[in-house]
């Protein structure tokens, strides 16, 4: 006979789980996260198990099963090595009419666990009969879909409301949160910028309007004043906006002005972080913005007015006396004048610089030169927005990356 599905609200309640092995350390943090109260017996733990009875997380007796250790629990979990052992346990359990769920045999358990993911605020179980393998693959084709948007429904009852700032990361459409792409999915409105990545919105649904609020350097561009004005205009007729952003929403992207013109306006806003260029794009030139021994800090500096500007607020002097990696945005047209202060203020014209073009994407080009030559070599290469600058020793990181890389395969 198939199994009777059943959700378990275990806010409180107490889970026994006999065993400290890989099985216990897959399935302990799934209690957690339900609000279980685990209990954990068993002689060795793994470590990462260890480390959540040290943090209070749960209560371990390091030592064997005992008759007697089922009272007091709503479920009980058999996850030894040990078949006797993990028979004796749901023998015990069934003694006292409490549910337990034995991991070596799946004919001889009272209960199954499912193969569950979770999507936003879908959960999802799948059992095949004894079968983790193909159960699994199912849950995670259902789990994918809902993630992506392909499962999902814009027209569901509990579809969201307001305004989402989402975050649509450095440029790789695969470098979106879940979550972003989620809601981005279930938009009637969207309203884009010219750094978010297209296939995003090629995604979409025809019956999305999408609204593009591009700023286009030294060319055409929407007041941020409007933009604000999309947000609150098409929420308060009852669509569901979702302003999707290149990099962060709060990382020089304005997120927080359209969040308070929004808050001012009584629309609710749901932020969403997004995976910042400053961060990603170096890392996927290979270059690490902090590094053991090299960098214990890093500083992101959007240079969109050059150093000496009234309206900079940024302090060049301290930036040049530092020694972290610097993470330049928007510093294209303005690299001269930035080499030319750092190198004033205490920076040596040696210290390593790299300017990654469009980073992330499939034309994704990278240059390195020095604080001393930056300039020459950016122009030399016909650098063009949007780039990133990284000055700093962690630049030679990724060279010698690039160097071991190289020599692998051949002989010695």
């Amino acid at each position: 006979m198939p199994p009777y599905l059943l959700g378990l609200r275990l806010g409180g309640r107490r889970v026994l789980v006999v065993g400290g092995g890989r099985v216990a350390q897959r399935r302990v943090p799934a209690l957690l996260d339900a609000g279980a109260s685990v209990v954990l017996v068993s002689p060795e733990v793994t470590p990462s198990l260890e480390g959540l009875a040290e943090r209070g997380k749960i209560i371990w007796h390091r030592r064997a099963y005992e008759p007697g250790d089922c009272d007091g629990a709503w479920l009980v979990q058999a996850v030894t090595d040990d078949p006797k052992v993990n028979g004796d346990v749901v023998a015990d359990a069934d003694s006292v009419r409490i549910w337990a769920v034995r991991a070596d045999d799946a004919d001889s358990s009272p209960a199954w666990t499912p193969a569950s993911g979770h999507a936003g605020d879908a959960t999802v179980g799948v059992l095949l009969g004894g079968d983790p393998r193909r159960a699994a693959g199912i849950r995670d084709a259902v789990v994918d879909g809902l993630r992506d948007g392909a499962l999902e429904s814009r027209h569901s009852r509990r579809k969201p409301a307001g305004v989402a700032l989402v975050g649509g990361g450095p440029g790789d459409p695969g470098l979106i949160t879940v979550r972003g792409r989620r809601l981005l999915a279930m938009a009637d409105v969207v309203v884009t910028d010219r750094l978010v990545p297209g296939a995003l919105l090629d995604e979409l649904p025809a019956d999305v309007e999408v609204i593009d609020a591009a700023k286009i350097p030294y060319g055409r561009t929407v007041a941020q004043d409007r933009i604000n004005e999309y947000l609150v205009e098409h929420a308060r007729q009852g669509r569901f906006v979702v302003r999707l952003k290149g990099g962060d929403p709060f990382v020089f992207g304005r997120g927080g002005e359209e969040a308070l013109y929004c808050a001012r306006h009584g629309v609710s806003v749901t932020v969403v972080p997004g995976i910042t260029s400053a961060v990603a794009v170096p890392s996927a030139a290979g270059i690490p913005v902090t590094h053991r021994g090299v960098a214990q800090d890093f500083h992101v500096v959007s240079a969109h007015v050059p150093p000496g500007d009234e309206a900079s607020t940024v302090d060049w002097e301290a930036l040049g006396r530092a020694e972290g990696t610097i993470v330049l945005l928007m510093a294209v047209e303005r690299i001269t004048p930035i080499a030319a202060a750092l190198m004033r203020y205490g920076r040596s014209s040696d210290t390593p610089v790299a300017v990654i073009q469009d980073g992330t994407l499939p034309g994704q080009r990278s240059l390195t030169a020095t604080l001393g030559t930056v300039a020459d070599a950016m122009a030399a290469g016909d650098v063009r927005p949007p780039a990133i600058v990284v000055v700093g020793d962690v630049v030679n990181v990724a060279r010698e990356i690039d160097m071991i890389r190289a020599d692998m395969g051949r002989d010695p």
